[in-house]
């Protein structure tokens, strides 16, 4: 079984900083129409992302709850439903006991992504990463995935490194549903190639 495992803020939604009012959550542009492709192409969709306010104290853990069912309910009126949703609560430099440790599941490692896969029966070798910044696309190569990263300007450092190489560079959702599609038919993975057709 294959999968798309989407970031979360900027990535999936539009990126409003440690956000847990479900009324500011958006789709980011080209979401709906990109991940329904990739649905119907037999894709399964899995939220992984990265939430450090949990161990810096900035909210609750359960205060993630409203913003994943507001999720839901956006995609649910572009016929989409996620099949999981995973994040990482945990930071190094947190204030919250517990939360504050290094952990395997924090991006750039790929701890979700292989929790997902267990839980689901998932390849991850047919699966693709989706996110904005480098730290996805590590994750993902970590796991075995191939990668996409959405260059939105959310990729400020560019600390490139063999595992940081995205396989596909685009601006937005629907286009790397296109480009994922498209590698499904041919086998292409030139990212340049994809980007510009």
């Amino acid at each position: 079984m294959q999968a798309i495992f989407l970031d979360k803020d900027g990535t999936l939604i539009k990126d409003v900083p440690h956000n847990v009012d479900p009324d500011l959550v958006e789709l980011s542009d080209g979401a709906g129409d990109g991940l329904h492709l990739l649905q119907q192409r037999g894709y399964r969709l899995f939220v992984i992302s990265n939430q450090p306010g949990v161990a810096k104290g900035l909210f609750a853990e359960i205060a993630l709850e409203p913003v994943e069912i507001r999720i839901a309910e956006l995609l649910s009126q572009e016929q989409v439903v996620l099949d999981g949703f995973y994040y990482c609560p945990h930071h190094p430099d947190g204030v919250v006991e517990g939360y504050a440790i290094d952990c395997d599941c924090r991006k750039p490692m790929p701890g979700l992504l292989l929790r997902a896969a267990r839980e689901h029966g998932i390849d991850l070798s047919r699966s693709w990463m989706v996110g904005d910044i480098l730290n996805d696309i590590e994750a993902g190569s970590r796991a075995g995935c191939k990668t996409v990263l959405i260059d939105n300007g959310n990729e400020t450092e560019w600390q490139l490194s063999a595992a940081r190489m995205p396989d596909l560079i685009l601006p937005n959702l629907y286009a790397a549903a296109l480009a994922i599609a498209r590698h499904d038919e041919t086998g292409k993975s030139n990212g340049m190639e994809m980007a510009a057709s």
